[in-house]
Parts: structure tokens; sequence; C-alpha cells
């Protein structure tokens, strides 16, 4: 039995070396401090689910290298049906956590990722990469780690390419190959769950041309590896880790993102999956964010379903009816399956890969990409609606004011409505929670920026097939082509 139980995977996540610092301050283990423990509790939820008779046939499935049960986010998505339990499980990984999961979201993608790539330099470049990435995955599996995945370089100025930057490390490259592995320095920036991984898998950021081949790189790391520094990013929730009570409405998740600084760190070569096929490297990043975009649609209709629940708790608790929100709720709704079904779509449009795995289509994923960059702020907006002010601007006394010997029966009284204080300030933080707070994942730049979906909307619109479909119907024999660039 690969699957593990949250306390194993709490234990090893504690066993790592110290190398991640927030505030000033190192983190000496993730799993007890204050800004790290809500993420790694939130992670811990998808290893009881992966248990959970009720939740397991999401959560886990068989393994194609093994035939053991292991955690999805550990397996290769093979068919149509494996895609749409991803989107599912998304879905229902925020109904458990109420936040974020990327450290091991992020991690999935890459390694389905490079199970493509890899199968395809194999083939044409005769290397061995994709039966490196076998042994990993299998080692991975029988471990159930944790795995997070690290795309976004910093990139410098985006007028110029990596090569041509001033400071060459603002992107992550190799310095050096070895016969037993590569040397690497740069960062990767902005990644998400890295306190709640073991181990990071690394992608190329971009696609290059040779010049810039010793960018073209992709591995995967211990997250205590020496060489790597870890800064964890400030968040707007970072004030309220600290307090008690229902100031903190979720404890059980919290997002974070980390800053990983590479100090020529050195890759052991059966770690490497990419060095310097800079052919493939823009591959590597289509083949992550398609299924992301497709399965984000999930993730973002699952915190939907947490803000639908948490608008209507308030207006009872106010002692009005639903019905008084009745159009509003209903949009939120048609946003969340919005995003949902678009991810489901390009999920079953899809087509399987000759290395076994199941691509999703290109359209339709960047289709939802981009309604995830919108809707979920409109379900936001109208779930503060929903709430008034106390669940917008968050202006309650805190819980240690509320509870103080001394006035905390007047906090109690004028706070109280049809429910009981306490139960409505609960309610209030949670949607503060969610549209303002931890709650919030990276609906607009997760997976890629909408224009850049927006980009690929356009060149995978096939404009001149319409347009043919167009002249057929009224017979329009006329070449009217597009005028050439002025310029």
């Amino acid at each position: 039995m690969a699957l593990k139980t949250p306390e194993q995977y709490k234990q090893a996540l504690s066993k790592l070396k110290p190398n991640m610092y927030k505030f000033g301050q190192l983190i000496e283990d993730t799993t007890t401090n204050p800004h790290t423990k809500g993420t790694v509790a939130g992670h811990a939820q998808l290893y009881a689910a992966a248990l959970d008779p009720e939740y397991a046939d999401l959560f886990s499935t068989t393994s194609i290298l093994t035939g053991d049960k292991v955690s999805r986010y550990l397996a290769i998505n093979q068919s149509a049906e494996d895609m749409i339990t991803n989107c599912k499980m998304k879905r229902a990984a925020y109904h458990l956590t109420g936040t974020c999961t990327g450290g091991r979201c992020a991690g999935y993608n890459g390694l389905n990722s490079m199970w493509i790539t890899t199968y395809e330099m194999d083939k044409e470049l005769g290397t061995d990469y994709h039966e490196r990435l076998k042994t990993w995955l299998r080692y991975a599996q029988d471990n159930d780690i944790t795995v997070s995945g690290a795309l976004t370089d910093p990139k410098g100025n985006r007028a110029f390419p990596p090569s041509q930057q001033e400071d060459l490390d603002m992107n992550l490259h190799i310095v050096e190959v070895k016969d037993n592995g590569i040397v690497v320095r740069g960062a990767k920036v902005m990644i998400c769950g890295t306190a709640a991984a073991q181990e990071i898998f690394i992608l190329p950021g971009a696609g290059y041309k040779e010049s810039d081949q010793d960018y073209a790189v992709s591995f995967v790391i211990p997250k205590d590896i020496e060489g790597l520094m870890i800064v964890e990013a400030r968040h707007p929730s970072d004030t309220r880790e600290a307090e008690e009570g229902f100031d903190v409405p979720v404890k059980i998740g919290g997002i974070t993102q980390a800053y990983l600084f590479f100090e020529d760190v050195f890759v052991p070569k059966e770690r490497v999956f990419m060095c310097k096929e800079f052919k493939y490297a823009g591959a590597a990043v289509m083949n992550f964010i398609m299924p992301y975009r497709a399965a984000i649609g999930g993730c973002v209709a699952g915190q939907g379903d947490l803000m639908c629940g948490a608008a209507a708790l308030i207006v009872r608790a106010n002692g009005l009816s639903t019905r008084v929100v009745n159009e509003r709720l209903i949009q939120m709704y048609i946003n969340n399956e919005t995003t949902f079904a678009v991810g489901v779509a390009a999920s079953a449009l899809g087509k399987k890969h000759p290395s076994g795995a199941w691509l999703t289509d290109p359209m339709l994923a960047n289709v939802n990409k981009i309604h995830v960059g919108t809707l979920p702020y409109d379900t936001k907006r109208i779930a503060q609606d929903i709430s008034g002010g106390i669940g917008e601007t968050g202006c309650m006394p805190s819980y240690v004011d509320f509870i103080d010997p001394k006035y905390g029966h007047l906090v109690q009284k004028y706070l109280k409505a049809s429910s009981t204080a306490e139960s409505r300030v609960k309610i209030a933080r949670l949607i503060e929670w969610l549209t303002l707070g931890a709650g919030v994942p990276g609906c607009m730049h997760g997976g890629g920026s909408p224009e850049g979906a927006k980009l690929m909307v356009r060149l995978n619109s096939g404009i001149e097939t319409s347009v043919a479909y167009a002249k057929r119907l009224i017979e329009l024999e006329e070449d009217i082509s597009e005028p050439a660039p002025k310029k």
C-alpha cells in the first residue's frame, strides 16, 4: 500500500533540513510554524481524502508502473475520464481545505508534462530521460511524497531573452554539465505550496532558441537539497496567522508562495529530465499549462461553492430568506459551473499521446483560463455584496475582544442578529477569508496570464476554417485575404 496517512506525511516533512525563511526567521519545522502550518494541514487533508471511502476514487488511482493504489497527484492521466476526475478532485480539494493546495497540483502537472516531453525526446534523440522519469516516479509513488512544481523565472528585463540579460541568473540555467549530473544557478519565483512539499519538480520557464539552450532544463530535487534557499512570500493573511479563535476561520488551509534561490545546486543525472534540449522547452511548457488550465476550472468552482454556502448562511444569520438574494446566488452558481464545465469539456475533447498520457483540447483549455481570470472575481464581488459590510470590510472586533470579561458581552450583544453573535462572526470571517484573504487562489495569473491564453485561443481558433464555412454558405468565390502587416 503506497498511500500514506496525514500523520506519516507530516512526520516525513518535519524531518527535512530547514532552509526556508520568512520575516527574517528560519522556519525550523513547516508543520508547526504559524506561517506554514496551515498549508501543511490543508495538504494533509489530501492524504486523508485518499484513504476516505467517500473520496478515495477521486484522490487515488492505480499506478501504471506498479499496479498499486497511489495518490492521483502522482499518477499519469491516461484518458478523458482521468482528466475529468482531475477536475472533480480539484473541486473537492477546495471543499475540504478552503484554499489552494498547489504543493501537489503543480507538481502533478509537471510530471505529466515531462512524461510526454521526455517520451518525445527519447524517441527522437535517443536519450534516456523517459526511463529516468519512470524510475523517479516509482520512488515518488512508493513513498507518497508531496511534489510542488516550479516554472516561473524572475525574467529580469522582459525586452531581452535570458542569454541577453544583464544578470544571467534572472532565469534558472545550467552552469556546468558533469558526467554524473548538472549544476544550476538562478531562481524560480512565486512557487505555490513549497512549504508543504517534500520535493520540487522544475520545468523550463518558456520556449527557447539555441542561444538560450542553457535555460532549457528540467529536473526534480528534494526541497532541502544543498545550495537551495527558500524565502516565503508575504501574504495578506499573514497578520492573522497568530490570532485566535474565529479570527482564523479555516485552520486546515492557507496559501503560501515561495522564492527559490539556487546557488550552484548539483542535481544528480538520474533526476535530470532535460539538459539544453531547447527545441523541447516550449512543448514542456505547453504540456504543463493545458491540463492545468482545464483543471483550474474545478478548483475555482470549489471555491465558489464555499462562497455560495457562506453567502446563504450570512443571509439566514441576519434573519432573512435566501429568496431575497436569489438572483445573485444563481449568478454565483452559473459562474461556478461555467469554469467547471469548460474544464470538463477540454478534458473530454482531448486526445491520447503516444506516450499513453492524455492531452486536453488546447482551445477549450485556454478559453477556460480566460473565464477563470474573470468569473471567480465576480463571484467574490457578489458574495461580498450579499454579506454586507461585516463580510466585505471585515469590520468586526477580534476574538480576544469578543471574549473580553470587561466588554465582550457588549460586543456579542451588538453583533447578534437572528443567529448568535459567534455564528454570525464565524460566517463573516469565512467570507472575508474566501474573498479577501488566504482562501483566494491565483485565479488571474495561476497557470499563466489571461492575455497569454487569449493568444493561444487565437492560434487555435481555426479562423480560416470559419471563413471557409461562411464563404461556402453564400457561394463566395472572391479571395478576400488578410491584409499584410503594416511596416
